[in-house]
């Protein structure tokens, strides 16, 4: 079973599934993003879990911001694909492009595919931003950019291209991080978005500017 992006999925972040339980958890997440690099045990919690949210399982380089190194990283992701729970796996676009994800991909046809690009230092111009979600498209079922916004034009700039692509019929998710770009989170599923992430727990945050949640869900649930 693959988890489907035909409409918003809110993702609860996390590398505890015992979250999955949480009764704000249980009500506002579509799905679970395990973030298996920052997982004692990740494999074993996975074949532990038996709940009935799905699970979007990811493995975040360090290179990427995560603290998977590249070591045995992809290998685990792709048995990650074999555990009932897993209906959605998060790659990075550049180990896509360096044909270092080939296997993985061919191992994870039975699940949905993000292919992901992250940009700490800040907002890359419009036409670069649809570039990378047109090219990340093409080997992934949603294509998905977080970029670091150091000016309202650089979200601007971010939700410009999240509208372009979904009027081409592209499945995108964007956000921008850190605090200028924070209300990106909530807005962007107003242009297209389709996968929105926050932490059950605030103190538990996986990424900069990211909202808890219940808020995240409260105010995406009011521009809806």
């Amino acid at each position: 079973m693959s988890l489907q992006f035909d409409s918003f999925v809110l993702a609860a972040s996390t590398a505890d599934l015992a979250d999955a339980a949480d009764p704000v958890a249980r009500e506002h997440a579509d799905a679970i993003e395990f973030r298996m690099d920052l997982a004692d045990e990740p494999l074993a919690a996975l074949e532990d879990y038996d709940g009935e949210v799905p699970i979007l399982a990811t493995n975040r380089a360090e290179w990427e911001g995560g603290e998977a190194s590249d070591d045995g990283r992809l290998e685990a992701l792709a048995e990650a694909t074999t555990v009932d729970g897993v209906e959605a796996i998060d790659v990075e676009l550049e180990s896509i492009l360096a044909d270092e994800a080939d296997e993985l991909l061919e191992t994870a046809r039975d699940v949905s595919i993000v292919a992901s690009a992250h940009d700490f230092e800040g907002t890359p111009p419009r036409n670069e931003l649809v570039r990378t979600l047109t090219e990340a498209g093409k080997h992934a079922d949603v294509a998905k950019v977080a970029v670091t916004a150091e000016s309202k034009a650089d979200t601007l700039a971010l939700l410009s291209a999240t509208e372009q692509l979904t009027a081409h019929g592209d499945a995108v998710a964007t956000m921008a991080m850190g605090d200028v770009g924070r209300h990106t989170r909530a807005v962007a599923p107003v242009y297209g978005s389709k996968i929105g992430y926050a932490p059950v727990d605030p103190d538990d945050a996986t990424a900069p500017g990211q909202y808890d949640l219940e808020t995240l869900a409260g105010l995406i649930g009011s521009l809806d």
